[in-house]
């Protein structure tokens, strides 16, 4: 494995040089050049490989293991990470057809479901009167059995009676909007932020605490501008990279 360190220039401040080497490093995980489940070599190998002292090499790993490139195994060593999967900003997300379509297996895990009433707050975002009953559903999501996702849904009860003897394991919460209730979702409001991961959340996610998360806010609506529900989601920040497309700002 080679290393090339950037060349000097006139500037007052460079670029230190584990982050050169992270960079480095990064590339050929991109590339492809260092694939999934590939082992590095130990780090006194490596650093003598790539001509940096141990503590660089170990700075430069570990910008790459908190964005989630590399995987650190007690006593096992360190191995390139699966690539991140692509999360479409601009559209209504769809877990289960969007992890089937890119090749894995969803998976659901039912984790609270319980009937509340609406805060002031709750209310104004689903158009609902103030002490209305809401379904509140907490579900684990998950990949090939790794979980990878916490999604937390708040729905108003008198739209979607009777929601509780669905299969919420097995199906989609908008298909069964759809299907069984006649209500499509035809848009979203969405914002995204990043989030560290709770003790709750790191337990659920099988993380580390504090390890970061994106968070994603969403009231969503049907067909005749009605809100449906409200989302919050957390994403494990080393599974997902959020993408969008951008259009020219018109003059």
């Amino acid at each position: 494995m080679e290393f090339t360190q950037g060349t000097s220039t006139p500037y007052a401040f460079s670029i230190p040089l584990y982050v050169q080497l992270a960079e480095g490093l990064i590339a050929k995980i991109e590339s492809g050049e260092l694939s999934p489940g590939e082992q590095l070599p130990p780090e006194r190998e490596l650093s003598a490989s790539l001509g940096v002292n141990r503590m660089t090499l170990r700075r430069a790993l570990h910008v790459l293991e908190s964005q989630g490139m590399i995987i650190r195994k007690h006593g096992v060593g360190t191995f390139i990470a699966e690539p991140k999967i692509d999360r479409q900003m601009e559209v209504v997300f769809r877990f289960t057809s969007g992890m089937l379509n890119q090749g894995f297996t969803p998976g659901a895990e039912m984790i609270s479901f319980e009937e509340i009433n609406a805060d002031q707050i709750l209310a104004k975002d689903l158009a609902i009167p103030t002490s209305s009953r809401v379904y509140s559903i907490l579900r684990l999501r998950s990949i090939n059995r790794e979980p990878v996702m916490i999604e937390s849904y708040k729905i108003p009860v008198q739209r979607f009676l009777g929601l509780d003897r669905f299969d919420l394991e097995s199906r989609s919460i908008y298909e069964i909007m759809e299907i069984e209730y006649g209500i499509p979702i035809n848009r979203a409001r969405q914002s995204f932020e990043p989030i560290t991961a709770t003790s709750f959340e790191a337990e659920l996610l099988n993380i580390n605490y504090g390890e970061a998360l994106m968070l994603e806010r969403r009231i969503s609506y049907d067909d005749i501008n009605q809100p449906v529900e409200y989302g919050k989601d957390r994403y494990r920040g080393d599974r997902f990279r959020f993408v969008t497309e951008a259009k020219p700002f018109p003059l």
